[in-house]
């Protein structure tokens, strides 16, 4: 009988292990954040965060609407619902209490949220000319390749900061970077993401990479071992001595970027998807609508009269 508790106990531990190891390390450490927000607003409020109840969680929302993007709101949602299932708990996060509250905040904060401005071709070139004015030697090289493989691959800045040297092939054609895990692929399938060498090697990401290795010493582990969030304030801090306003990048406008520029050269949704990894089409049409904005104009024919 023991035993037999003894290997219940074990299956529970090792249960509890798999649940973890279904969301990507990031992913979950991004949950943790969110639900610790919302323990602090239920602890000091005198409420119960685990298990919670609809009516506590529309309230909260409530609270973060006043300072908030909607688009917060819905991720902390989100991981409310994950941290409860990891700990055993159901929640039912479509109780109307919740929807019905979501809706009205919808209304009233309005759907169109501020979007970080995608890094283009030209702003690009721009940050690369300040970098190579850079007198230490460490940062001028490092930073130059990590945004010049940032943008071409059209990585997310987690899985940038998360190459290995050994995720490299360099090729004739250029270099395959293999993406061991990304948001998208939680289970660890992985991609493979191909660069070519650029003609113009002052904006090439092949060889910037290659003096980047080769000045680095680097034979073994992480690229740039550096934080997802350094991706971030490298991009502003270089954006603002180039001139352009920085705090409409973020660590995010190297991939729209990328997905941005390619569409408006011409590349299809499907060779786009095969870069960045997108599952579905909507975040990359949207994209193409960017790009197109000026190119299908209407007024164009009025303008060139």
């Amino acid at each position: 009988m023991n035993e037999l508790i003894t290997d219940v106990k074990n299956l529970e531990i090792e249960t509890l292990k798999n649940l973890k190891n279904s969301k990507a390390h990031n992913t979950l450490r991004a949950y943790q954040a969110d639900f610790r927000d919302f323990s602090a607003f239920c602890a000091k409020n005198g409420l119960n965060s685990l298990p919670s109840e609809p009516k506590i969680i529309a309230i909260y929302l409530t609270h973060l609407s006043s300072f908030s993007k909607y688009s917060t709101l819905k991720r902390r949602l989100a991981s409310i619902k994950v941290i409860h299932k990891l700990k055993g708990h159901y929640i039912d996060t479509k109780h109307p209490i919740i929807t019905e509250n979501l809706m009205g905040i919808k209304r009233k904060m309005g759907v169109k949220q501020t979007a970080k401005k995608p890094l283009l071709i030209n702003d690009l070139k721009s940050i690369v000319k300040v970098i190579n004015e850079e007198k230490n030697n460490f940062k001028r090289l490092q930073n130059k390749a990590l945004l010049l493989i940032g943008f071409s691959g059209g990585f997310r800045r987690s899985e940038l900061v998360s190459i290995e040297y050994d995720d490299l092939d360099f090729v004739t054609e250029g270099v395959k970077i293999i993406v061991r895990r990304s948001k998208t692929d939680q289970t660890g399938l992985g991609m493979t993401k191909a660069i070519p060498y650029f003609d113009n090697k002052n904006y090439c990401p092949v060889t910037s990479l290659k003096t980047w290795i080769n000045f680095s010493k680097i034979n073994n582990g992480k690229i740039f071992n550096i934080s997802d969030k350094t991706v971030a304030l490298t991009i502003k801090k270089y954006a603002l001595l180039a001139g352009l306003d920085h705090n409409r990048y973020a660590g995010h406008s190297l991939r729209s970027g990328f997905a941005t520029s390619t569409a408006e050269t011409g590349a299809d949704e499907r060779s786009i998807m095969a870069m960045t990894g997108h599952k579905t089409t909507q975040m990359v049409r949207r994209y193409i609508q960017e790009s197109n904005l000026f190119k299908n104009n209407a007024l164009n024919k009025i303008s060139n009269e």
